[in-house]
């Protein structure tokens, strides 16, 4: 029989290697402006409805990346206060 695995992958054991994304603050801080420069020069040719989505596309990017920061920042907090358990008595 022929190699049928382009049929559908799952029956013959093949599972997709889906990797999550790791942007870093940066790229979603520049994701974030250029949504919104997009959105600028989209407007100002005269396209407000693809001005629009573009530019709604930009603010949950940047509340995204401000989240993310503000996550690594509480989380090297909490690091730097953590203590192990022993304490020493000297």
């Amino acid at each position: 029989m022929e190699n049928l695995n382009f049929i559908d992958p799952l029956l013959h054991g093949i599972t997709p290697q889906n990797k999550p994304l790791n942007l870093s603050v940066k790229q979603m801080v520049c994701a974030g402006v250029g949504a919104l420069i997009a959105s600028a020069v989209l407007k100002k040719t005269g396209h407000p409805k693809a001005s629009a989505v573009v530019g709604s596309v930009a603010l949950p990017i940047l509340a995204s990346a401000a989240y993310k920061k503000y996550a690594q920042v509480t989380k090297d907090k909490n690091d730097a206060n953590a203590s192990s358990g022993i304490e020493y008595n000297h």
